[in-house]
C-alpha cells in the first residue's frame, strides 16, 4: 500500500523553516539537520518491532521489551545523506550503517551508482534509506532497486523535502516503500530543484557549490 508519512511535529516544522532560510550558515545548517533528523527518528522508528527480554533490575530479574538495533540498517544515499546519519544513530547506537554512492547525470538527469555496501545478511534487516531531497525521485529508485536485491525484511525512505513528482517516480516503481517527509513542497522547477525548497541540501551540508 502506499504511504505517505508527513511529520507535523511542531519542532520538526520550526527547524526545517529555519533550514529554508538561505541566510542560514554552514555550521548552523549542518547543526538544525542533526537536530532534525533526530527528531525524525523517533517517529520513523515508531512501529519498529519489539522483542522480549530478561534484565536485571536492582530489586529482581523481569522481562523488557526492545527492539533489536543491531537489526536495522541506516543507508544513507551520498553525499547529502550523510548529513541524516549521525543524528539517526544518537538514537540508534546499535544500527549498522550501509553507504549508497549515486549522483545525477547533468544533462540526462537519471542516477549514475559509484559506491555501494551493505551489511551482511540484509534479508533479516530493516533499511532505513537516507536522503534529504526526494525531487525527480530518479536517485531513490535507483537505491530501492538496488536495496531489493538483497531482499531486506523491509525498507523505508526517509527525506526532509519532497514533492509530488518525486512521490510519483518512487511509487510508480516501488509502491510498498513507505515515505517519511518533514514537508511536501510544491513542485519542480525547469532543474528539476524542489520549490520552494531550501536548495542544494548537500551544498549547503558541505560549504560547497
Amino acid at each position: 500500500m502506499k504511504q505517505i508519512i508527513h511529520i507535523t511535529h511542531p519542532l520538526v516544522q520550526h527547524k526545517l523553516a529555519l533550514m529554508r532560510q538561505k541566510t542560514v550558515s554552514t555550521s548552523s545548517f549542518r547543526t538544525l539537520l542533526h537536530e532534525l533528523s533526530t527528531l525524525m527518528a523517533y517517529e520513523i522508528t515508531r512501529d519498529m518491532p519489539l522483542h522480549e527480554v530478561e534484565i536485571e533490575t536492582p530489586l529482581e530479574t523481569t522481562t523488557a521489551r526492545m527492539i533489536d538495533g543491531k537489526k536495522m540498517v541506516f543507508a544513507p544515499i551520498l553525499r547529502a545523506g550523510l548529513g541524516f546519519l549521525d543524528g539517526m544513530l544518537d538514537v540508534v547506537p546499535g544500527a549498522r550503517v550501509g553507504h549508497i554512492g549515486l549522483y545525477r547525470d547533468p544533462e540526462t538527469l537519471q542516477a549514475v551508482e559509484y559506491y555501494f555496501k551493505m551489511p551482511s545478511s540484509m534479508h533479516e534487516r530493516d533499511v532505513i534509506l537516507l536522503d534529504p531531497m526526494l525531487a525527480t525521485g530518479n536517485s531513490a529508485v535507483a537505491a530501492i532497486d538496488k536495496l531489493k536485491t538483497l531482499h531486506p525484511r523491509s525498507i523505508r525512505f526517509v527525506c526532509l523535502l519532497t514533492c509530488p513528482e518525486g512521490i510519483a517516480a518512487v511509487h510508480g516503481k516501488h509502491p510498498d516503500v513507505p515515505i517519511y517527509t518533514a514537508a511536501i513542497d510544491r513542485g519542480l522547477d525547469e532543474n528539476s530543484y524542489i520549490v520552494p525548497g531550501l536548495g542544494d541540501a548537500g551544498d549547503r551540508i558541505f560549504g560547497t557549490r
